[in-house]
C-alpha cells in the first residue's frame, strides 16, 4: 500500500515487484501458505485476547511475559512464511526482470525488510 510504513521509512524503495504499483498485491500466493497464515493469525488473535485478560486480572508478570514471548514467536513464524512467499514469487521475478532499476529496487526492499524483521 502506498501509505504503508515500509514506503514511508527513510531509504525505502518502492515495491520491487511493481506488479501492481497502486494496489501492491503479491504476484502469487501459495494457497496452503495463505490458509496456514490465516489459521496462525486467528490463533494469535486469541492469544492477544488472553493477554488482555491476564493484564486485566493483574496476573503474575512473569506469566504474562511468557505469553507475550509466545505471541511474538507466532508472529515471527507468519513473517517467515510471508518472506518465503515473497522471495519465491515477487522477488525472484523482479530480480530476473531486465527493466531498468527493478532488480535494484527489489534488493533495497529486501534489505529493508530484513533489517526491520531482525530487530
Amino acid at each position: 500500500m502506498a501509505g504503508s510504513k515500509l514506503a514511508k521509512s527513510p531509504g525505502a524503495a518502492a515495491c520491487g515487484c511493481a506488479a501492481h504499483p497502486k494496489a501492491r498485491k503479491a504476484l502469487a500466493v501459495d494457497p496452503e501458505i495463505k490458509s496456514s497464515n490465516m489459521k496462525r493469525l486467528r490463533r494469535i488473535e486469541g492469544q492477544v485476547r488472553g493477554l488482555q485478560r491476564l493484564v486485566t486480572e493483574d496476573r503474575y508478570c512473569a506469566d504474562i511475559l511468557v505469553q507475550i514471548s509466545s505471541v511474538q514467536e507466532a508472529l515471527r513464524s507468519v513473517g517467515r512464511a510471508l518472506m518465503r512467499n515473497h522471495l519465491r514469487h515477487c522477488a525472484s521475478q523482479a530480480i530476473r526482470d531486465t527493466s531498468p532499476g527493478r532488480a535494484e529496487a527489489m534488493y533495497e526492499e529486501l534489505l529493508n525488510l530484513m533489517d526491520m524483521h531482525s530487530r
